[in-house]
């Protein structure tokens, strides 16, 4: 037993820091070798789920030896036999699936203890050094001995306030999987409502002076969990980290596509994208109008209307106080704040967006919007996966909780872009942008988009899409050419430019030019080619 490890573990914990760990389920020892060179705090290794034997879990503890890591063993359910087994071994700590009563806590803390505190059995094996260390083992190994229960199902949430007040356990995990699973949401990870039920069961334990845990799904769930005030976080398990990077890699198998960038220009389009429509330049006014709920009016300025494929994109105003009532769709949908005031909610969560900020849906979660000014409007530019959207409405209560102002979503849901502080690259001279959303971002999203600022004489070079694409200009002046013809836009007007359209974007102004664009494919990709196809003279489709 590392009692200096667990006794840093501890300190951390007492002083609001997050530990962190990896959940091990592979058999090889380098595993929790590699953990430990890198520092972190604690390992679990899985004896509940997989192929590891007590072999492999000997060799996983060892790899552990005189670190700072402190070494856990899940094991297969609440078990005496099994208990005592792994602290024989040498674990620091058990973790215990599936507890859901008092008394299996107060039974597991028991099994874990010498008495007269508790019935586990003294054995010669590591922990007393195979005998040699029984008297100064036993003597501390009740004090330092973790007993982490994992709470993952629904009867666990009655009996959650008399546990937190059960002796011997600091720490408490949470399982969101099982947890969905019992409460009626087999195979998700987080159903409707587990989220807010976690936090809430969370805060319950955080009162009672209790640390929390959770395993986090990715880099920006960690952090999420962090601001959440989860302390005990696990970066992920050692198979699923593995995988997720296997499976990233595919992505470069295979042949590259045709690609053209701006240090090495494509001659000419390639024939494929041969374009069969023009573009189309929509001023604000102009599109079709519909009000969708009482006070709330959408304007379509990119659709079916000038033969957009797999893309819709307008404005919606609010009303003073409107409000857009819960509903879904098929298709993801991504709204940003041009201006005014308002709350989006998904499922419940609320998030006050302010100027430019950015909220992307995934397909099928309910949302509503509404105007938070008793008397000014609030305006939206809004982007749809389709040509053809349609909404369901949802008549459905959802526990409501307002989310951090600095919150970025829920991964696996929504992706808020707060653009105060979002990252920013560049696409071409004197610009900035930001992506907002992509496949990338958001796995199985079907579109990208994001903000373009440009500076004066700000530009791109000239480029083609294989797919359709819609560029509104929030402020400032554009210049919009397309094969030689030119445009100039402002004050939120849209263009749609057809899939192979030769186009770029120039700020010719001494101001600054705002834009939001949307592709109608999942990849922010673009195909540069030579500026003279962007001419009349050049134009590749003549």
């Amino acid at each position: 037993m590392k009692t200096a490890a667990l006794r840093k573990l501890r300190q951390n914990l007492a002083a609001g820091k997050p530990v962190h760990g990896l959940w091990v389920t592979l058999e090889s020892p380098s595993i929790t070798e590699m953990a430990v060179a890198l520092g972190f705090d604690w390992v679990v290794i899985d004896a509940e789920h997989g192929h590891l034997d007590w072999k492999e879990i000997v060799d996983h503890l060892r790899a552990t030896i005189r670190s700072e890591t402190v070494a856990l063993v899940r094991i297969a359910e609440l078990n005496g036999g099994l208990i005592k087994r792994a602290l024989d071994i040498g674990a620091d700590g058990i973790v215990v699936p599936w507890i859901e009563t008092v008394e299996q806590l107060q039974q597991a803390v028991s099994f874990a203890r010498y008495p007269p505190q508790g019935v586990r059995g003294i054995g010669g094996e590591r922990a007393t050094c195979w005998g040699h260390c029984l008297e100064e083992h036993t003597a501390e190994a009740n004090e330092h001995v973790l007993v982490i229960p994992i709470i993952e199902t629904v009867r666990s949430v009655a009996q959650l306030p008399r546990m937190s007040q059960v002796d011997g356990v600091e720490v408490f995990l949470f399982g969101p999987a099982d947890f969905s699973s019992t409460a009626g949401f087999r195979g998700q990870w987080e159903g409707p409502g587990v989220a807010e039920q976690i936090l809430q069961m969370k805060d319950t334990l955080r009162r009672a002076g209790k640390s929390c845990g959770v395993m986090a799904t990715s880099h920006d769930n960690l952090r999420l969990r962090q601001q959440q005030g989860f302390q005990m976080i696990a970066v992920g398990l050692d198979a699923g980290l593995l995988f997720r990077e296997l499976k990233a890699a595919t992505t470069m198998f295979g042949p590259a596509p045709v690609k053209g960038t701006a240090a090495q220009p494509l001659a000419r389009p390639p024939e494929s994208m041969r374009p069969d429509r023009q573009e189309t330049m929509s001023a604000i006014g102009s599109g079709v109008q519909i009000e969708i709920a009482r006070g709330v009016n959408f304007e379509c300025l990119v659709g079916s209307h000038n033969g957009a494929r797999g893309l819709t994109t307008g404005w919606v105003t609010f009303s003073p106080g409107a409000a857009l009532p819960y509903h879904s769709h098929t298709f993801s949908e991504s709204i940003t704040l041009i201006r005014g005031s308002a709350m989006v909610e998904v499922e419940g969560r609320g998030y006050l967006l302010k100027e430019m900020d950015n909220v992307t849906i995934p397909v099928g979660l309910a949302h509503s919007a509404r105007n938070l000014s008793t008397h000014q409007e609030a305006v939206f530019q809004i982007a749809m996966a389709t040509d053809s959207p349609k909404r369901t409405l949802v008549d459905r209560f959802f526990s409501r909780r307002m989310m951090p102002p600095h919150s970025t979503g829920i991964p696996q849901a929504e992706r808020v872009v707060r653009f105060a502080t979002a990252e920013r690259t560049t696409a071409g001279p004197n610009t900035e942008f930001i992506d907002f959303f992509n496949e990338t971002l958001m796995p199985g999203m079907e579109m990208s988009g994001g903000y373009g600022l440009f500076q004066p004489q700000g530009r791109l070079p000239a480029h083609v899409h294989d797919f359709d694409e819609s560029i509104c200009i929030v402020s400032g002046l554009a210049t919009c050419i397309v094969e030689g013809r030119r445009y100039s836009m402002s004050d939120g007007a849209t263009a749609m430019q057809p899939r192979g359209r030769v186009h770029y974007f120039v700020n010719e102004t001494k101001g600054l030019m705002e834009m939001l664009w949307v592709y109608a494919g999942p990849k922010p990709d673009r195909i540069v080619v030579d500026e003279r196809c962007a001419t009349v003279e050049g134009n590749p489709w003549r």
